[in-house]
């Protein structure tokens, strides 16, 4: 590449604004560039940071992986951007990975480069700083005033019902999710925490558009211009600029105004005319065009909960497998079964974890059912249900426009005017994630309770050790990941009841208290859902048996009694219980003393296999 060229290019990165021409000749001269394929890794989370990477052509995801091993994405860079400088002041690994999202041409610095030439190096450190400052403007969410949002200064005037404000430049947002960001600072929660939520809200506006342009209300070039928009945004960019907080007043108007305000100045540079000029694409009057919030929102909510409640399922599934797992290698465990917290009858322990399999299985079949609920969607019903400002053919075809972008089976409400006004969909899924919550909450009592002591409780399993106990207590060592299961369910089922009070409070032909019931809602998701991801790894398959610890209350309890009552009889089950009782020996050595039994046939009785089910009782 002509060094020329590769100057003019540095010159439009702000890492190296301040240098002069010799410095920057300086740095050209030491850059490699290379030419990447789509989905070619630049460098991996954990791997040693060596280089800083300039884009002067495509696109790169920047993601971290989970502790479960899932690609979480984190932000997009496009030319001019630049990735990697920790390198420059950091020994440590890459604490992410990026990978490029298109073909692109990437030119690498390496680090040595910097540490060989100091004075450039102070320059390119002072100017991380501002960037690094600039970047934690980006991902701090809580507004404190509008000017936390500018970045380079530079603004464009738009105006709304109240008139004129000034909206940083950078900003794909306009004036009404401004007004949004002062108006409602309340939970600290975004948009941009669910992620599906912005690409439903995408979906949505992708079919109206493609519905308006069916109908010759919207041009080509526009409706093309959106469409990528749209697309664009689904495909995962753009999130950061959904900024307004989940909770806020007006039904979800600053929402859907936040959107459409991001499509239509990204559609506005697809267009070639710059943010702000909507003349040529106008947030209401394009991108929200035969729409209104009160079917808008709600249909991408459905949206959204539909396909958020297939990957919570899928954790649930993979729950389910870890207690299978646990079930098969504990099925030679005798151990006591209690009721009452008093003790009952023998069992094993295998058939302890395989009853949490089951109860969790059945949660599979009441999700599944109550999100069919979300396919049904209100979308053409506008305002209040009776399809004002949109075509009698609208609703028809933006439905089938819905389906096949989102690859649901979604329906048109037979009735739109109810439809608009019912959140009875809530309030079924919310009770099925209430039903789950408890579920969960009474496994991790149980774990609590058999991983007790370990000398003055039960202690008949160990859970994986995760983090010292207590800052006096020398050695203790708490079940901190069931503990942090069970605040989670109190939670989700707090979540639960604000869904039934905000559900009861809608008042005539619409319920303004869907903001809170979609917080609410999409909390005790990702709460359930990670919370079963940490209880898999970093409990369940960490469980070991304490199986002579079992096998001992098992001969010491005065309820084995009752499985050896059908061979030494009632009269002498008593007799030995008493004793057992009085004494404080066990029923074992009082059964074999009194040769009530012999030791082979007590053995016999005792095996596993006889304790999992009913078997045939030999006289």
């Amino acid at each position: 590449m002509d060094i020329t060229l590769t100057i003019n290019f540095l010159r439009k990165i702000e890492l190296f604004k301040g240098l002069v021409e010799p410095e920057l000749e300086s740095v050209a001269q030491n850059i490699e560039i290379k030419r990447y394929a789509n989905g070619s890794m630049l460098f991996a989370q954990d791997s040693p940071r060596e280089n800083i990477y300039l884009i002067f052509e495509g696109e790169v995801v920047l993601y971290k992986k989970t502790p479960w091993g899932k690609e979480e994405r984190l932000a997009f860079f496009g030319q001019f951007d630049f990735l990697g400088e920790g390198s420059l002041n950091d020994d440590a690994p890459h604490s992410t990975s990026a990978k490029t999202a298109t073909d692109a041409t990437i030119m690498l610095i390496h680090r040595n480069y910097f540490a060989k030439n100091g004075n450039i190096a102070l320059k390119v450190f002072s100017n991380i700083a501002r960037v690094i400052s600039r970047r934690m403007r980006h991902a701090n969410n809580r507004l404190v005033n509008s000017a936390a949002q500018y970045v380079s200064g530079r603004t464009r005037s738009e105006h709304d019902l109240l008139g004129d404000r000034e909206v940083p430049y950078e900003n794909y947002y306009g004036v009404q999710t401004l007004r949004a960001l002062e108006n409602f600072n309340i939970s600290g929660i975004t948009l941009n925490f669910y992620p599906m939520l912005i690409e439903a809200l995408a979906m949505v506006k992708l079919a109206a558009a493609h519905a308006n342009h069916d109908l010759g209300l919207i041009s080509k070039p526009v409706h093309d211009a959106i469409v990528q928009a749209c697309e664009e945004i689904i495909n995962g960019k753009y999130h950061y600029h959904f900024v307004v907080d989940m909770i806020q007043g007006g039904a979800g108007t600053s929402t859907n105004m936040n959107a459409n305000e991001v499509i239509a100045n990204r559609a506005l540079e697809i267009l070639g005319h710059d943010k702000g000029e909507y003349n040529y694409c106008h947030p209401n009057n394009h991108v929200n065009l035969s729409q209104s919030t009160n079917d808008a929102y709600p249909t991408s909510v459905c949206i959204a909960m539909y396909n958020m409640n297939i990957k919570l399922v899928e954790v649930l599934n993979t729950l389910i497998g870890g207690f299978k797992e646990k079930a098969i290698e504990f099925a030679h465990v005798i151990k006591m079964g209690r009721t009452q917290l008093q003790d009952a009858v023998p069992m094993t322990l295998g058939q302890t974890f395989e009853a949490y399999a089951v109860t969790l299985t059945e949660e599979i079949q009441r999700l599944n059912q109550n999100a069919q609920l979300f396919l049904e969607v209100n979308m053409g019903a506008t305002a209040i249900g009776t399809g004002i400002c949109s075509e009698p053919e609208y609703s028809e075809k933006v439905i089938d426009h819905l389906k096949q972008v989102t690859g649901i089976p979604v329906v048109l409400a037979e009735n739109l005017v109810e439809a608009t006004s019912d959140t009875g969909h809530f309030v079924m899924y919310s009770s099925a994630l209430k039903r789950l919550a408890v579920k969960l909450s009474k496994i991790s009592n149980d774990l609590r309770l058999l991983s007790s002591g370990p000398r003055c409780g039960l202690h008949e399993i160990n859970l994986p050790p995760m983090q010292p106990g207590s800052s006096i207590m020398p050695g203790k060592v708490n079940p901190v990941i069931p503990e942090v299961v069970n605040q989670i369910a109190f939670r989700v089922i707090g979540n639960d009841l604000t869904v039934t009070l905000a559900a009861e409070a809608g008042q005539l032909e619409l319920n303004v208290m869907e903001p809170v019931i979609v917080h609410c809602l999409f909390e005790s998701i990702e709460m359930l859902k990670n919370g079963m991801e940490t209880l898999l790894s970093r409990c369940i398959t960490g469980i070991t048996a304490n199986e002579q610890t079992c096998r001992n209350y098992v001969e010491n309890s005065i309820g084995l009694v009752t499985a050896l009552n059908p061979y030494i009889g009632y009269e002498n089950s008593t007799n030995v219980a008493k004793e057992a009782l009085e004494t404080g020996r066990s029923v074992y050595e009082l059964v074999l003393e009194k040769k009530l039994l012999s030791k082979e046939e007590l053995e016999e009785l005792l095996k596993p296999e006889n304790m999992i089910k009913p078997v045939k009782i030999k006289r």
